[in-house]
């Protein structure tokens, strides 16, 4: 790989440093990386829309505080990508959709503005499913975004575009959300680094739509102490979101260096679901878990009896997006995605002693979730079923069919439950395709999952394989 300082081997942390003790221009860093998006974009489509003009202007502000004696942030020059189902203030924000293909807001949430603060610049807005609301990042506005490893598979969703540009070494930092997996997914089949965190750590404010109640806004990056740095800047209460939590977090990158006592940790091939999982992808954890047993710590197959989540999450989704999107249905209905039709579609027959329910099974699910984690401090899991899978190739045979359950049945239940979890990278399958490992800590408990990500990193890093469009 190249050489100089703003290759795309070099994590956030060490560009930051280099630009802190002006051994990088910001300038010259953030002409590498749109160069990099000018030549991978066109065979991922990983970005919607790419802010080149404000992001050179950013980078020759950034350049000029470093020597006007400007205090430079943690982020300080870095260029980061922003999903676009987020807002951004004066930045287009399609939300995957033709129904809002040319809406630019007039506001941001607190995550973005604190970002920016920090000093990291947005280079533009990441592919996404229409709305968020498929595994696989397909949508009308573009072709779809394919997998750096192989583009002839898809690069997951609903974060596709901020893995597969993560992946390809587009940008050290990507912003991703995740309401049932949305993070972790891509992570996993594009073979990066995504941490969901607890609910509720990273404010959420201004966000029109979503699974508001289970959602959260994550770093992704290449490796684990790049996380750390972008969840330092993300993380914290804010008064605008009445869902945060209310104390303040932890140095999550002091944390990552910390010693990781012995731990009790449990591992599930199949978190008793009665899912088929890929052969290669359960080998590949079950190795994930011995490398930690090797580690000195106690490991055991074990998974909570919280019984399937599908129909669960599908009733609590299809409800929230009908409370915002029910007028596209009748507006917009040749414009939408399938699967958003067939979302929206199921909540108009939905009454409300069913959504009722429902948050009471969800509460069950919760109570069983603290006492598993009363026993065990980490739970493993595949992240996914399956490796990515090819492009346009569905797997609806659970719930209430409009999400590929059958590709991503172990995620959702720790949006449900609100715990951290975290896709790290674990293997490849014989055809070369990245396998990502699950690992869960208790609710509020991002240090312990993050200490052990960077330890499994240590025995069997990852940062340093880049896919074939790269």
């Amino acid at each position: 790989h190249e050489e100089d300082p703003a290759s795309r081997r070099y994590g956030a942390h060490k560009l930051a440093e280099a630009i802190r003790n002006k051994q990088l221009s910001p300038v010259e860093l953030m002409e590498a990386t749109l160069k990099r998006i000018g030549e991978i974009n066109p065979k991922l489509n990983a970005y919607l829309i790419v802010t080149e003009e404000e992001a050179m202007r950013a980078a020759r502000e950034a350049e000029k505080g470093l020597h006007t004696g400007a205090k430079p942030g943690p982020l300080h020059g870095i260029p980061v990508s922003i999903k676009d189902l987020v807002l951004t203030k004066g930045i287009r924000t399609t939300q995957g959709s033709l129904v809002y293909k040319d809406f630019i807001p007039d506001k941001e949430g607190t995550m973005v503005q604190r970002l920016k603060a920090a000093g990291a610049i947005i280079i533009g807005k990441t592919n996404t499913p229409e709305f968020g609301l498929s595994c696989c990042t397909e949508n009308k506005l573009t072709d779809t975004c394919r997998n750096p490893w192989n583009t002839e598979r898809n690069s997951g969703g609903s974060s596709g575009g901020a893995a597969a540009g993560t992946a390809a070494g587009i940008s050290p930092l990507a912003q991703g959300s995740d309401g049932g997996g949305s993070t972790r997914i891509p992570a996993s089949w594009c073979g990066v680094f995504g941490l969901k965190a607890s609910y509720g750590r990273v404010p959420k404010d201004v966000q029109p739509w979503g699974v508001s109640h289970v959602s959260c806004l994550d770093p992704m990056t290449r490796n684990v102490r790049d996380t750390a740095l972008m969840l330092n800047v993300m993380a914290g209460p804010d008064g605008l979101d009445y869902s945060c939590i209310r104390t303040a977090p932890p140095d999550f990158l002091k944390a990552v260096d910390g010693k990781l006592g012995k731990l009790r940790i449990a591992w599930s091939p199949d978190l008793r679901y009665g899912v088929k999982v890929d052969p290669e992808v359960k080998s590949a954890v079950e190795a994930a878990a011995r490398v930690f047993a090797g580690m000195g710590h106690e490991v055991e197959e074990a998974a909570p009896d919280t019984g399937e989540p599908f129909d669960l999450w599908d009733v609590l989704l299809a409800a929230q997006y009908d409370l915002y999107l029910d007028f596209a249905l009748d507006k917009h209905a040749d414009e939408l995605m399938d699967y958003t039709r067939l979302a929206l579609e199921c909540a108009r027959g939905l009454g409300g002693v069913e959504v009722a329910r429902t948050w009471t099974q969800i509460e069950r699910v919760r109570g069983i979730m603290r006492d598993f984690f009363e026993k065990y401090d980490l739970l493993l899991t595949p992240t996914t079923a399956v490796t990515a899978p090819p492009v346009g190739k569905r797997g609806r045979g659970r719930g209430r069919g409009f999400i590929d359950w059958d590709f991503i049945p172990f995620t959702s239940v720790f949006n449900l439950t609100g715990n951290p979890a975290a896709s790290v990278p674990c293997g490849f399958s014989a055809g070369g395709l990245p396998v990502g490992l699950q690992i869960i800590g208790r609710f509020g408990d991002e240090v312990t999952v993050l200490q052990a990500s960077a330890a499994f990193e240590e025995a069997q890093p990852w940062a340093d394989k880049y896919p074939a469009v790269s």
